[in-house]
């Protein structure tokens, strides 16, 4: 067996092939340590994987010794067969020595282990007799226990029949003592006997067709009807607070009493109650006076602070804990709670406006109160006489005196109001007050309320101070309102509006708000009035001097013209003071290009067109060419002038309404007076006057030039010996003058 094990395995390594023999030989027969032991136990499993399957392998699993000599024989020459012989056998003598070593080393070694195997092979019989005798002795104690536990089961099912006849006869014990607990609890402890009861009723109906549990039933009835008729007796007094109505009526509930019975009877107890508290909040009060006769209040008994907090501490909060005692009494029936708290809170509201009208100086109208009180202010100071070489302030510091003040205000007010929602109000977070308390009672209420009054009382000082029989404001204060509306449009609106909403955010789903661009167009159209009144009011009154400087002369026996009429050099002040007023308000807006001989130009009898040399000379009454219709000719071909078109928010835009004004109210006087020469000349020359002045402030010199063309025209036209005077003159005259 050795020997054909150490040839089967002589061809490992280098000698398994022809190849090797060679070199195998000329080595002195190389062999590798542990080769035999390797090549016995044969490859390992990963190497055998690796490896195809070879038949020419004589180490491998899949070795044919035909194939192998077949293959050996074909392939390799006598010499190298012979050489593989003598190699084959030094390797098989090899092997047997190592063999034999081996076997010598571990001698001992093997026949300590045969020892061993022989001993364990007796303790392994002997562990086996052991064991058989445990497993007998197991079934004779798994025998025992299952006769032990039928044991258990019988007395444990039998211990449970006794727990419930132990049980059962504790229930009855119970059942027959409910009488007796009812009849002690019912007088000092109702609650208590209301769940006695509530735990036996539904036993006690079960069983009533026996006769001794019919008996209890009867008898708990009996108790408990009792029990009823004392707590209906208890709900009619007057002393229940609402707490122990409402446990009394929860009591009567449990007892099958009629709800709706009890419902009315409930609304009828908590009536009563919140009217007491309502007669004590009227007695807080005066005398109603129903004749309108007194002529001063009294004065309430309290403070409003103190009358309002013991409303909502005791009515309010009285009538809200039994408005939800009922509800949760009565579920969702609420047909007579609404009307019955409607009826309350009316009455509540109405004792809350007598005590609120008791008040002088309540805050509701503080800030109204206050805008009118800065509008006395600025009118005051804008009337107060001024020492001379003193100034008083001016219109800017007026008007930013004016807004800051009415816009510090509306920050208090709004501050004030901010105290309802505050974290410690408890009502401040509900859903359904603060939506509709910060829209519709201060954002719109208050701010946007604020704001339109503010316009509209503004706006009333241009359309109609004399149907109220109030003296009419002075032009400043229309030129100073107009400004501040403007600036509210502009950015004031914006910012109260935007801090309004920081303050008091809206809901979501909130009622709707008014838009900023809406406030904005009202302030616009206040200020746009207020504007064109002052127009008007001050070019009336510069209309007013005109027109009495030409209905007071004698334009028919006037003298020759030797100066300026003191009127029109009036004029020229007062256009010059309301230009320097209005410059400290409004921009200066855009004016057309003027001419470069604005302040030079010709001033003409007859018309812009026509040359003063052309037609003056020639002119008289019966001349064939009719000035009228050169006048009326020359209107056709000019531009339209409208008096009174709206102005702008500039200063040049409000001069040159004013000075519309005034020049179409001298024109329309010229036209009623009949003039002598020199009449027309005075006219010529005060025009003349005006044309050197005026058109610095008019937004287009041709509007001064035409209206002034227009004056001269008609003084022609009216003139009964229409001689202009010579234009050098009237230059030297103005001059002077």
């Amino acid at each position: 067996m050795a020997a054909a094990t150490a040839g089967s395995g002589a061809g490992s390594g280098a000698a398994g092939s022809p190849e090797a023999t060679g070199g195998s030989t000329g080595g002195g027969g190389w062999r590798r340590p542990h080769g035999p032991l390797q090549r016995y136990y044969g490859p390992s499993t990963a190497e055998a994987a690796e490896a195809p399957p070879d038949p020419t392998d004589i180490n491998g699993p899949h070795f044919d010794p035909e194939v192998f000599m077949t293959k050996v024989r074909s392939e390799c020459p006598l010499g190298q067969l012979l050489a593989r012989e003598a190699a084959l056998s030094r390797e098989i003598r090899a092997l047997d020595s190592d063999m034999q070593t081996l076997l010598y080393e571990n001698y001992n070694k093997f026949i300590s282990a045969t020892d061993t195997i022989r001993k364990m092979k007796v303790d392994f019989r002997h562990m086996e007799a052991e064991m058989d005798d445990l497993a007998a002795n197991m079934a004779a104690i798994s025998a025992s226990s299952a006769r032990v536990s039928a044991a258990l089961q019988d007395r444990h099912r039998r211990g449970a029949q006794l727990a419930g006849v132990q049980a059962l006869l504790r229930k009855l014990q119970a059942l027959v003592e409910v009488p007796g607990r009812l009849r002690r609890w019912a007088g000092t402890e109702p609650a208590r006997a209301l769940r006695c009861h509530a735990r036996a009723r539904a036993v006690l109906r079960h069983y009533r067709h026996l006769p001794s549990f019919r008996a209890i039933e009867d008898e708990s009835h009996a108790i408990m009807a009792e029990l009823a008729q004392r707590l209906r007796t208890r709900l009619r007094e007057e002393t229940l607070d609402p707490k122990e109505l409402t446990e009394c009526v929860e009591m009567l509930l449990q007892l099958e009493e009629p709800a709706e019975e009890l419902s009315e009877e409930f609304l009828s107890q908590a009536g009563a109650r919140l009217e007491a508290e309502l007669a004590a909040l009227e007695a807080e009060l005066p005398a109603a006076d129903l004749s309108g006769t007194a002529t001063t209040p009294l004065p309430p008994a309290s403070d409003i602070l103190d009358f309002v907090d013991r409303g909502s501490s005791a009515f309010v909060g009285t009538l809200c804990q039994l408005a939800g005692s009922y509800r949760a009494l009565f579920g969702g029936d609420t047909g007579r709670l609404e009307p019955f708290a409607a009826a309350l809170a009316t009455r509540y509201f109405a004792l809350l406006e007598r005590r609120l009208s008791l008040e002088r100086g309540l805050g509701d109208t503080s800030l109204l109160t206050f805008f009118l009180g800065c509008l006395g202010d600025v009118r005051q100071a804008l009337a107060a006489p001024r020492p001379p070489g003193k100034e008083g302030p001016g219109l800017p510091d007026l008007l930013a005196t004016l807004a800051a003040s009415v816009l510090g205000q509306l920050k208090a007010v709004l501050a004030y109001v901010q105290l309802f929602t505050a974290r410690d109000v408890a009502f401040a977070s509900l859903p359904y007050f603060k939506g509709e308390f910060c829209v519709t009672a201060v954002r719109e209420g208050l701010v946007v309320a604020f704001v339109r009054w503010l316009c509209r009382t503004a706006r009333g000082f241009a359309d109609g101070p004399a149907e109220r029989g109030a003296p009419a404001a002075p032009p400043a204060l229309l030129l100073l309102l107009a400004r501040l509306c403007l600036d509210y449009e502009n950015s004031t609106i914006s910012y109260i509006l935007t801090l309004t909403d920081e303050q008091f955010p809206p809901q979501d789903s909130g009622p709707a708000v008014t838009p900023g661009p809406a406030l904005c167009a009202e302030a616009r159209a206040a200020a746009q009035r207020l504007l064109d009144h002052y127009v008007q009011v001050q070019g009336a009154a510069v209309a007013q001097m005109l027109r009495k400087s030409v209905e007071t002369r004698d334009w028919l026996g006037t003298v020759e013209p030797r100066n300026v009429r003191a009127v029109m050099k009036r004029v020229v002040e007062d256009i010059t003071a309301i230009d320097v007023q209005v410059g400290q308000l409004f921009e200066e807006g855009v004016r057309r290009a003027q001419s470069s001989d604005s302040s030079r130009r010709a001033f003409s009898v007859y018309s812009s067109s026509r040359a003063p040399g052309r037609y003056a000379p020639s002119y008289t009454p019966s001349a064939p060419m009719d000035t009228h219709l050169l006048s009326n000719i020359q209107k056709l071909f000019s531009e339209r002038i409208d008096i009174f078109s709206p102005v702008e928010f500039n200063k040049v835009s409000v001069l040159t309404g004013i000075i519309k004004i005034s020049l179409k109210t001298l024109l329309e006087c010229v036209r009623l007076r009949t003039l002598g020469r020199f009449g027309l000349q005075q006219v010529q020359v005060d025009g003349h006057y005006l044309q050197l002045y005026l058109w610095r402030f008019a937004s287009d010199e041709r509007v001064v030039q035409g209206l002034l063309d227009e004056v001269a025209a008609s003084a022609a036209h009216r003139c009964l010996d229409p001689v202009p005077m010579e234009h050098s003159v009237v230059e030297l005259i103005c001059e002077r003058g």
